[in-house]
């Protein structure tokens, strides 16, 4: 069983930048996969971004490539999404996803991912 569990959100200006957590519980967590997906009120969930076990395999959504980053520091069992820039279409509530892997493949589908957080909500002013 992995726990996961986001930190960071708040109301940021569009333009300004935004620092997300995702801490998970466990010996294993270099084994597992991160995405991070968001949802705004009345809208669907969608996949924002992941990250692969050792960090080389990433995939971002054309909405967010070039502003938002992923990494993470497995010695700490944390993932980070860095958010530049964000929109105020980005408003949301963002919930980070822990998903096993044989192999670095990232994945970014909602299926592939086994241990949800309880999400953390963004809101961009204009």
């Amino acid at each position: 069983q992995v726990q996961v569990v986001e930190s960071g959100g708040g109301l940021v200006q569009a333009g300004g930048s935004l620092r997300l957590s995702c801490a998970a519980s466990g010996r294993t967590f270099s084994r597992y996969a991160l995405g991070w997906l968001r949802q705004a009120p009345g809208m669907e969930r969608t996949f924002v971004a992941a990250i692969g076990r050792s960090g080389d395999s990433t995939y971002y959504a054309d909405s967010v490539k070039g502003r938002f980053t992923n990494s993470r520091d497995n010695s700490l069992n944390v993932a980070y999404l860095q958010m530049n820039s964000p929109k105020p279409e980005a408003t949301a509530v963002y919930s980070c996803a822990a998903g096993y892997r044989n192999t670095n493949y990232a994945g970014a589908t909602v299926a592939e991912y086994d241990y949800w957080g309880q999400g953390t909500q963004v809101t961009v002013s204009s």
